[in-house]
């Protein structure tokens, strides 16, 4: 694929499109959009929602397709060739509001699976005290009656279904096998080859009955409602870990690497997390991954926040080592995505250094990632947005509904012991398989 051209998947309107957005007015019952979630189809669902503030959206206005080394910029620049045939009437004005477009992009530029950006039809959104509704349409000579702001939130009307019973199966490697390839890891650390490598693993589900999407976010949004539940291009999954986030030029980053798993005693927990705190191999991992986050943002901010030590975030699966790194943009600031352009992968996801850990994980790794532990999100007219890490995650398959991927990873440094990173990756396949109903 030529990523500087359109492929033939691409669906890019031919003439203008007009971008409403409207406020809602929440006290209303009629116009309450209620749970973000809720209002979604089954159909190629959209959406980006953490504690029930965010975007969700349906309906393909246009796609672009890229790939290669040059993917976050070709998105970019067709995201502006986009803007340009738009006509934009915002009466709300708020990070989410006007066009959007969700993207999701392979963690290995190499991988056939590529990115793409995805520019919905209707869009709604909530944050706070605020919640709208935008619609993008093309621009025609008799326009057809437009749909009310109550049949355009009757949307998802139709009812979830379960995947029922789920089966599952080995991936690319036997566990036995990927407990090889993490030894071979740990002794290159040791011999100098790379500071530290971040390994994953994919499980193979299948489901009794096609899987509804919605289904998926609703249990992740559930129970995992710190997270951002994300559903973008058949990449579903609630991830922990925010790659970037740009509004009005401040940036954020969370980083997240050092990993216990949760006991389910409150008692034992505490004390889990104070070994974490303190764990030289954790700790270790961890400041790997914050350099690698603040090294990339400096050319970009006039300055720039890294707190001396992490703080443990608490999930319900797990415990993580977490520092939110900060910025405030050059004027004038890059766009979100060039900014996870800069990010991606980083140090949590990929190693220390990048480009000889990606090396070695094309080598020894036996696994394409495709969209896995890539960039995940969306952005904005003005340039803002959010994009995430695509962990926690699954990749439905186009093919066969009842086809699922689900991966989770590790970050491997020369004290790293492979029996406890393969547990490590079992506690982090668990969101996926809560989500399936397991």
């Amino acid at each position: 694929m030529n990523a500087n051209q359109p492929t033939p998947a691409d669906h890019v309107p031919a003439g203008r499109v007009v971008v409403r957005t409207t406020a809602l007015d929440l006290p209303d019952a009629a116009t309450d959009p209620g749970a973000l979630l809720d209002l979604l189809p089954a159909d190629s669902p959209l959406s980006w929602v953490r504690r029930g503030d965010g975007i969700v959206a349906w309906g393909e206005l246009a796609r672009v397709e890229v790939g290669g080394e040059g993917q976050f910029a070709h998105a970019e620049q067709a995201w502006t060739r986009l803007l340009r045939t738009m006509t934009v009437h915002d009466d709300v004005r708020t990070p989410g509001t006007g066009p959007v477009a969700f993207g999701s992009f392979s963690f290995d530029p190499a991988s056939p699976a590529g990115g793409a950006l995805v520019v919905p039809r209707v869009v709604v959104g909530r944050r706070g005290p605020l919640a709208w509704v935008t619609t993008l349409a093309e621009e025609t000579t008799s326009p057809a009656p437009q749909p009310t702001v109550a049949e355009l939130l009757r949307v998802g009307a139709a009812p979830v279904t379960s995947p029922g019973p789920v089966t599952y199966a080995d991936g690319a490697l036997t566990p036995d096998a990927w407990l090889d390839v993490v030894a071979d890891a740990v002794s290159r650390i040791r011999d100098g080859a790379v500071d530290k490598v971040v390994l994953a693993r994919d499980v193979r589900a299948r489901t009794t009955h096609p899987v509804d999407p919605r289904y998926l976010l609703g249990r992740l949004a559930d129970r995992f409602s710190g997270c951002w539940t994300f559903s973008v291009d058949g990449l579903v999954g609630a991830t922990p870990e925010l790659l970037v986030r740009s509004e009005k030029g401040l940036v954020i980053s969370r980083v997240l690497a050092g990993t216990v798993r949760r006991t389910g005693d409150d008692d034992a927990d505490l004390a889990r997390a104070a070994h974490l705190s303190h764990s030289s191999k954790d700790l270790e991992e961890h400041e790997y991954a914050v350099s690698s986050v603040a090294q990339a943002l400096t050319p970009f901010c006039t300055s720039t926040n890294v707190p001396e030590t992490p703080f443990v975030l608490h999930l319900p699966n797990v415990l993580h080592l977490a520092t939110d790194v900060t910025g405030v943009l050059a004027a004038p600031g890059a766009t979100s995505l060039a900014l996870a352009d800069a990010l991606a992968p980083t140090a949590a996801v990929c190693g220390t250094p990048t480009s000889v850990a990606r090396e070695l994980i094309r080598e020894i790794e036996h696994l394409d990632r495709a969209r896995y532990a890539g960039a995940v999100g969306w952005l904005g007219a003005d340039g803002d947005g959010e994009w995430g890490i695509g962990l926690r995650s699954a990749e439905l398959d186009p093919e066969d509904p009842r086809e699922l991927r689900l991966f989770a990873g590790c970050g491997i440094v020369a004290a790293s012991v492979p029996a406890d990173e393969l547990a490590e990756t079992e506690a982090k396949l668990e969101p996926m398989r809560y989500a399936l109903g397991d």
